[in-house]
């Protein structure tokens, strides 16, 4: 590929950066706002077992929210579930 090649794809990604810096902007925004729920529940569950309630109540997030975090963690075996407390299950860290 030549060295004119090199420049135009260069300034063509340049540009379109330029034009989507708004998006890129919130996708960073929203990725660093599910890191630290998911970082926070993690703290949750370190602390010992907790139902989902428990934990939405601490972090001050939705039930739903939590536990759509919660079914990941445990897709990816970094939580686990235990026992069940009245109506809900406890949840609890995996250590790695």
């Amino acid at each position: 590929m030549g060295e004119n090649k090199k420049d135009e794809k260069k300034e063509a990604l340049k540009a379109l950066r330029k034009e989507r810096s708004e998006i890129i902007e919130q996708v960073r925004n929203m990725n660093k706002a599910q890191n630290s729920d998911i970082k926070n529940i993690n703290e949750q569950l370190q602390a010992g077992g907790k139902t989902v309630p428990e934990i939405a109540e601490a972090i001050n997030l939705p039930t739903s929210q939590v536990m759509l975090y919660v079914a990941s963690l445990m897709e990816y075996g970094l939580v686990s579930e235990g026992e069940k407390a009245g109506d809900y299950f406890k949840y609890e860290f995996v250590p790695q």
